[in-house]
């Protein structure tokens, strides 16, 4: 069985459902061996109590919020935006897809703005992440004068040396590359007053746990600490007492299989049939961006080029792609010049790619966490998305 059934949404009785949720038919881990659907419980749309307008932030910075487009608070935003303004030591829990990148960034840019001399530590678990998030850094810093350097493997660290001899307001790195400039005395983390570690429950699965503890044992012991991950583990907790000092603890994790989402199923009997039903699928027009997951490197380049001899715009994304391939790609897909991106589970978490309708476990994800970060790819920023599962 490739699922675990960590479900506990049934804690409503067919027919004792309260007012504020509605009934939507899902298919849990488990429903996706067996094929069962059931009712499952969903929340009400969450009603922010601020808007951005409320927040004590810079008047550039908050020109720059309307300029990207945010008009609502989300929920980790609402919450988790003034105890940061606040210098409060924070916890936050959330699903992927819920806006925490700006959750963090915004009140840390204001922090900045303020204060040209504090200094802010980001660490993230892949270079994916750690580019999409300096990416929104720079459109919500525009005009301020305010500055980063990021330090990710796959790139030249003489350059990524250089933007920290600037002396950079902002620091997103990931953990191999910061080791090395540490290691390199590049990089001092004593230097820096505000923490945050993003995505922490994946830094623990792909093995940075003792990575992340020796990161903590540098930083200077005053020091405001954020903390963000959709799951906390006995491995995360381990983390979370040497990192975070009196935390404030925000959950707002909703449903695991997000409300926006369509789960089916497809079966099939052999590889040469499932190709083709993918076929038959992506030719339909409703799939207009499609994201396909699948185990292995091999497997996804080699059905990405299938695809493409079979006229469909597609490419894949994997470890043996270099950096600067896998952001190419990843740009493609953003600007619609592809439509249909492979990828390993090295795309399954964190990436905020827009627009995507659909996406395709081609291979099962091998836990029900990996289903869940998969799928949260589309059904995100409140518009519909379908997951499809072949087995």
């Amino acid at each position: 069985m490739y699922y675990r059934n960590n479900h506990r949404s049934n804690q409503f009785q067919r027919g004792q459902f309260p007012r504020n949720v509605r009934r939507v038919k899902v298919y849990d881990p488990s429903d996706l061996i067996n094929g069962n659907a059931r009712e499952t419980a969903v929340e009400a749309p969450y009603q922010a109590a601020n808007s951005f307008s409320d927040f004590v932030l810079n008047e550039i910075l908050k020109k720059n919020i309307l300029d990207v487009g945010y008009s609502v608070p989300t929920a980790i935003q609402d919450k988790v935006i003034p105890l940061i303004l606040g210098d409060k030591d924070v916890i936050g829990i959330s699903n992927t897809g819920t806006g925490k990148t700006a959750a963090f960034l915004i009140p840390l840019i204001n922090k900045v703005a303020a204060d040209r001399k504090r200094k802010v530590l980001i660490i993230t678990p892949t270079r994916e992440l750690a580019v999409q998030i300096r990416n929104e850094f720079y459109a919500l810093a525009r005009g301020l004068g305010i500055y980063s350097a990021a330090l990710i493997g796959g790139m030249n660290i003489n350059g990524q040396k250089a933007e920290l001899n600037r002396r950079p307001h902002f620091v997103i790195g990931t953990p191999g590359r910061l080791k090395d400039m540490i290691r390199q005395n590049s990089l001092r983390l004593s230097e820096f007053g505000i923490i945050v570690l993003d995505e922490t429950d994946q830094m623990v699965d792909i093995g940075f746990i003792n990575d992340i503890k020796y990161f903590i044992s540098l930083l200077a012991p005053v020091r405001q600490s954020l903390f963000f991950s959709a799951t906390v583990s006995g491995k995360v907790s381990q983390i979370i007492s040497s990192f975070v000092r009196n935390p404030i603890t925000v959950s707002v994790k909703k449903h695991d299989l997000l409300k926006n989402i369509t789960h089916e199923v497809i079966r099939v009997s052999d590889k040469l049939r499932k190709i083709e039903h993918l076929q038959n699928l992506l030719t339909k027009k409703e799939f207009e961006k499609v994201l396909i997951f699948g185990r292995t490197k091999w497997g996804m380049q080699k059905l990405s080029i299938e695809l493409m001899k079979r006229g469909f715009k597609a490419a894949a994304i994997h470890g043996n792609k270099s950096q600067s391939q896998r952001l190419r790609i990843l740009d493609q897909f953003r600007r619609d010049e592809i439509n249909v991106l492979l990828a390993t589970d090295i795309a399954s978490r964190g990436l905020d790619i827009s627009g995507v309708t659909h996406v395709i476990n081609f291979d099962p994800p091998e836990s029900y966490e990996a289903y869940i970060h998969r799928i949260g790819r589309t059904g995100r920023a409140e518009k519909p998305g379908t997951a499809l599962t072949f087995i």
